[in-house]
């Protein structure tokens, strides 16, 4: 099969570098908090132009790390989309807060801002925008909100490493951003990884001890805490990405060109949006089409792997039955999650897999006519 994405390939490709990395956390013996970590945390701070970084251990314990240091919880709404993974929901529940879902702008599948300020109440306290599959979310719109009702803006960047938003990459356009690492993300590590950038010295240094059981100084304890660190060995693996991912993002936008160019006169498919002033990172390329099952089947007789992101919106999931919501409340988010499909994308294919890919969907749109 043609994967939809290969992250061996990835790594293979850094493979020697990775391995000297490795070998050097190793005989250092210092496997937790390390001078990886500390690099790793500077330059990205340094690449975002944010005072902060902090390197945790996934993406998800980044965004309740930043809401839990944001004293957000109970009683407290956060305004956020419908249409992503489940994380993102799930972080501001697992704090004790309420999701309040607007529904989303279908070019982007980004959160709609107009919707948003419908959803804004007394009781909010964040709007988190997700920049989905490496498409930025409008931020100039959603921070002009959020200054109006004097509220936080805390970004969702888990698929969205290097794109960016009117000169500026995302992690650095909001009053915080998360970061996952997790093996097929953008930027990503052979496990999981996280990391939370602001600009906010306070937020940082509260993160900081939540992340290390709330302690301030070894053993000693000022609050409920979490044990969430990014191990060095994993700091290391992507201090060797690091270095590459503007290459891969720039192979991942040339191949979308190049879906974009191939697949432009089939008539059943309608290809991804990329506002003017975005860079879009394509950590998926999907498709919308109204005959979804059956192109997952002719493709997979195809020999290629296709995937929906996501079959399910968040506020129709079974955890979500108690705030009561229907099907039919976000529609547009609604629709994408029965139409989107995701094609093959990765740094590291070749025009001939792509091609295989191109030539099936050109041969369905011949057994439609």
């Amino acid at each position: 099969m043609i994967p939809i994405t290969d992250p061996k390939r990835q790594f293979t490709a850094l493979e020697s570098d990775i391995f000297i990395k490795i070998m050097h956390v190793l005989k250092k013996g210092t496997y937790i908090s390390g001078e990886n970590v500390t690099q790793l945390e500077s330059v990205i701070a340094d690449r975002l132009g944010v005072k902060e970084a902090i390197a945790v251990a996934n993406g998800t314990d980044a965004l309740v790390l930043t809401l839990h240091a944001y004293n957000i919880g109970p009683g407290d709404e956060v305004v956020t989309t419908p249409f992503s993974f489940f994380a993102t929901a799930e972080a501001i529940s697992r704090v004790g807060a309420t999701p309040i879902f607007a529904d989303i702008d279908p070019t982007t599948f980004n959160l709609d801002p107009a919707k948003v300020r419908e959803k804004i109440s007394k009781r909010t306290k964040a709007i988190l925008p997700v920049h989905l599959f490496g498409q930025p979310a409008d931020m100039q719109e959603l921070n002009k909100l959020a200054k109006e009702h004097n509220i936080l803006v805390i970004e969702d960047a888990c698929q969205a490493f290097g794109a960016v938003y009117q000169g500026k990459e995302v992690g650095s356009l909001g009053d915080a951003a998360c970061f996952s690492f997790f093996p097929t993300k953008n930027l990503s590590t052979m496990g999981d990884g996280g990391l939370v950038t602001t600009s906010d010295k306070t937020l940082a240094k509260r993160i900081r001890e939540l992340k290390t059981h709330g302690s301030k100084q070894k053993y000693f304890h000022s609050e409920i805490g979490y044990n969430s660190r990014l191990d060095e060995i994993h700091a290391a693996i992507l201090l060797c990405c690091l270095k590459n991912i503007d290459e891969w993002n720039q192979m991942r936008g040339n191949w979308a060109v190049r879906y974009q160019q191939k697949l432009k006169d089939l008539t059943f498919i309608e290809s991804p949006k990329t506002k003017a002033d975005r860079k879009h990172v394509y950590h998926l390329y999907t498709i919308s089409t109204e005959r979804r099952q059956e192109l997952m089947e002719h493709l997979t007789s195809r020999k290629v792997q296709t995937g929906i992101y996501y079959p399910q919106c968040i506020h129709l999931q079974e955890a979500y039955q108690h705030l009561s919501y229907r099907k039919g409340d976000f529609p547009k988010a609604e629709q994408l999650s029965e139409r989107l499909l995701a094609l093959p994308l990765f740094p590291h294919m070749t025009e001939a897999e792509q091609d295989v890919v191109i030539e099936a969907l050109k041969e369905f749109q011949v057994m439609l006519s």
